[in-house]
């Protein structure tokens, strides 16, 4: 079938990108699911640093690539081998997929897929499928999503089924925001309702780390950012306190749980001096490769401190994702306040600029 679509056909192009347009809308032929595939009509997508780093070349793919892995649509077809969904479902696509059978899926979340890695790091889909083509040559696929367009064929690995109830922007934010965020705090942290925590960078996972946060009435937050206008959202949010990175050094101000949502070395190496003693340092964001940040090996022995990884929020997508949603059933976390604007698909290269400036927590791409 003929779909239209983001494709970004040149990694590293300079900025503003609203002008040397990296990406272009163009329209691609997509093929018909295999049999543990979907073919998904997309609703709303969202745009993640994670986009970002693969047009400004943090993250290195395979070009062209049809951008987009925080996706929510309908289901119109299904392959002969998938059970648990059926068309008509709404979905939200999740960026990792677990193949359920390497030892790394055994551990609860904590490790990522070895097979689902192997395949993101490809462009392709989980058992290295290819369903994207323009003008006869293969376009590959984002983090098996490729969510920037109006159709989209995905394993159904990469699906988790949401309630109706839940609108599709707030089921695109689901799927890599919340998870990712929401996730650094009840599966890496896992505060006490007494403990103290704190969020630096406060982009879309920072945000959603923060929101969670609140949700579990935690008895201390404090939210860290460059930008005061993410910290005055921050306080409206319901952190008790909140500051700029320098502020927070100069005053002193720790935390037994700080989480590194900004993917920058300097942010990690501030939240490392951010922790307590006998305290957790859980890094979430995803800086460039070649970054690297200086921290004291000898605190983390004499203080008996812990540093702990947390990709895709050590989430099992298809337990967490309903968790959130419900959560957001019951007003105890409002998703909707991280999206900064919802924008059409024509905009994104301008998207992508308001990202980098730090302009924008949460822009979503809809579709319907």
């Amino acid at each position: 079938m003929k779909i239209t679509g983001a494709v970004l056909d040149t990694i590293g192009k300079s900025r503003p990108y609203a002008q040397s347009r990296p990406i272009t809308i163009s329209e691609m032929d997509l093929g018909q699911p295999g049999p543990t595939e979907i073919l998904v009509q997309i609703e709303a997508a969202g745009v993640c640093h994670s986009d970002l780093s693969v047009v400004d070349g943090n993250r290195v793919r395979p070009v062209p690539m049809l951008l987009g892995h925080e996706a929510a649509g309908r289901v119109v077809e299904i392959g002969t081998d998938v059970v648990g969904l059926v068309p008509g479902q709404r979905v939200v696509m999740s960026f990792l997929p677990r193949c359920e059978k390497c030892p790394n899926c055994a551990e609860e979340g904590r490790l990522p897929c070895t097979a689902g890695s192997k395949s993101n790091a490809a462009g392709t889909l989980l058992h290295g499928s290819m369903r994207l083509s323009r003008n006869s040559k293969p376009i590959y696929h984002h983090l098996g999503v490729s969510g920037f367009a109006s159709y989209a064929v995905v394993d159904s690995a990469s699906a988790v089924p949401v309630g109706d109830d839940i609108p599709p922007d707030i089921a695109a934010v689901l799927g890599c925001a919340v998870l990712t965020g929401g996730g650094a705090v009840l599966n890496a942290a896992r505060p006490k309702v007494e403990d103290s925590i704190m969020i630096v960078g406060l982009g879309g996972v920072g945000m959603a780390a923060l929101i969670t946060a609140v949700s579990q009435n935690i008895s201390t937050i404090i939210a860290v950012d460059t930008m005061e206008e993410k910290r005055d959202q921050a306080l409206r949010l319901g952190a008790h306190e909140a500051y700029s990175p320098q502020s927070l050094l100069d005053k002193g101000i720790k935390a037994k749980y700080v989480i590194e949502c900004a993917g920058n070395a300097r942010a990690f190496e501030t939240a490392f001096l951010a922790t307590e003693v006998g305290g957790t340092t859980i890094t979430a964001g995803l800086p460039a490769p070649d970054a690297m940040a200086a921290i004291s090996p000898m605190t983390v022995t004499a203080e008996a401190r812990t540093i702990v990884g947390s990709y895709l929020g050590s989430a099992v997508p298809s337990r967490d994702i309903p968790k959130y949603a419900q959560l957001w059933r019951d007003g105890k976390l409002p998703v909707e306040e991280l999206i900064t604007s919802r924008i059409q698909l024509a905009d994104i290269n301008h998207a992508m600029d308001q990202l980098a400036d730090g302009k924008a927590v949460r822009q979503v791409i809809m579709f319907t």
